[in-house]
């Protein structure tokens, strides 16, 4: 056997896998609470001695990883307009594993100071169509440089505007990479050369920055922020049965992952009667919704199911008191039948919502050119497989899990929300997808071997 060990330092747990690259087996799973207050490797390291206890090869397994500890990846977007290229520099965001903590549009024009107070961990400076505007660009860049702006930016705006922006953040000491513009055009989002710069700006800032681990060790392991390296095994998992989403139910928020084969009709040669979207899908898209979640945000997340009309009002009460005792208290545990029922009504919810804002939705609208099809986010609808995630998914029976997800399922919602229509519905009970996405560069049949495990 060959044996790599795949890591993931998560917020709270950091998860080991101890995988058989030859065959594609797992030979060993464990977890240990996150060590955020000491060193993120002493966790690592009580997780090796458990896996050595069950096979020694463990101990000089080679290492490989992903991190969210310590807040993961922060990202603040500068954009232009709202609606285009800000909204371009939010998805990439997301897509590349951060959580956006500041969206300015604009191009710093009402000051710097937001920025400053939302601490991002790398800025990535947006706007301008390629030969399009280039003054806001190059004012916003003028503005970190005039500020010093101590963090990483990454650049992937205006292509005409690129050595301007470089003089003026140069000149300052601004430590910044260049990309591929994220909306060369108006209607197309290009976002994998922005996602390697940030990824490249998240493990020479975040993990090489010594703020989580003080050893070298920890440099050599991780590559690349969870939520990037889990979209990438959902991909994996998208090759092998076709379109896939997944739902990661968590105690602050709920992330969606897809993997999709884009609509004709959404492209440049679709049919005229459906209304273009100013900032295209893409086949790999990643949500976050930090108001959805099982303690932390769970009080808002029955809020925001009373608003949506997935929570009865006659259950609201009894449902929201149950979000206020877990808001309060996030460790609390559930200690009855009428406990666990309120947890599952909360991850129902929590999926419902979340899946609604991840596919968004297609009305039918009146303009001057007649009638169009208007529709927006991520089509779910031809959807094969639907994967659930998180602690009270992966705790849960089959049939109760399938009960949770499938509440979101079946025929054209009645609300024009694009949702999976038949999915098959599995839950990620090993973890697996994280481990997949971290083995798929240098041991792809092996990683292929990981997801399979799920629905196979």
């Amino acid at each position: 056997m060959t044996l790599v060990a795949c890591v993931d330092f998560g917020s709270t747990y950091t998860k080991a896998l101890l995988v058989d690259v030859d065959s594609g087996d797992l030979v060993a799973r464990t977890e240990h609470p996150t060590t955020i207050g000491t060193d993120v490797l002493d966790g690592w390291l009580a997780c090796r001695d458990e896996l050595s206890a069950r096979d020694r090869g463990a101990a000089t397994a080679d290492v490989i990883a992903c991190s969210s500890a310590g807040g993961g990846l922060r990202i603040a977007v500068v954009g232009h307009e709202e609606l285009v290229t800000a909204e371009a520099g939010r998805r990439v965001s997301l897509s590349s594993g951060g959580t956006v903590v500041h969206v300015d549009v604009g191009g710093l024009t009402s000051g710097i100071e937001p920025l400053q107070v939302a601490r991002p961990d790398v800025v990535l400076l947006v706007g301008g169509t390629d030969g399009g505007n280039a003054a806001v660009l190059v004012g916003a860049a003028e503005r970190l440089a005039a500020a010093a702006w101590p963090g990483p930016v990454v650049v992937a705006g205006n292509a005409a505007a690129a050595s301007d922006v470089v003089d003026r953040l140069g000149a300052a000491g601004v430590d910044h990479v260049v990309a591929d513009n994220v909306v060369p055009r108006i209607g197309v989002l290009r976002p994998d050369s922005a996602r390697s710069a940030i990824r490249e700006m998240f493990l020479r800032h975040v993990i090489g920055g010594k703020r989580l681990s003080a050893s070298a060790e920890f440099l050599d392991m991780v590559v690349g922020p969870t939520p990037d390296i889990v979209l990438s095994g959902v991909e994996l998992l998208a090759a092998d049965v076709g379109d896939v989403v997944v739902v990661d139910v968590g105690g602050a928020t709920t992330d969606v992952h897809s993997a999709v084969t884009l609509d004709p009709e959404a492209s440049d040669t679709g049919d005229a009667d459906l209304a273009r979207e100013v900032v295209a899908p893409t086949p790999l898209t990643r949500t976050v919704e930090g108001d959805l979640g099982m303690r932390w945000s769970a009080a808002t997340t029955v809020a925001r199911g009373v608003a949506a009309g997935l929570v009865d009002d006659a259950d609201a009460v009894g449902l929201g008191a149950a979000a206020e005792r877990r808001t309060a208290d996030p460790g609390w545990l559930p200690r009855d039948r009428s406990d666990v029922e309120a947890e599952y009504e909360l991850a129902a919810t929590a999926v419902g919502l979340a899946l609604r804002r991840h596919a968004g939705r297609q009305r039918v609208v009146f303009g001057p050119e007649g009638r169009l099809v208007e529709r927006e986010g991520v089509d779910l609808r031809e959807v094969e497989l639907l994967v659930g995630s998180g602690g009270v998914l992966r705790h849960a029976s089959p049939e109760r899990a399938a009960a949770v997800l499938g509440r979101s399922t079946g025929e054209d919602d009645p609300g024009g929300w694009l949702l999976p229509r038949d999915p098959r519905l599995v839950v990620d009970q090993e973890y697996v997808l994280a481990a997949a996405g971290l083995l798929r560069g240098d041991h792809s049949d092996a990683a292929s071997a990981l997801v399979r495990r799920m629905w196979a």
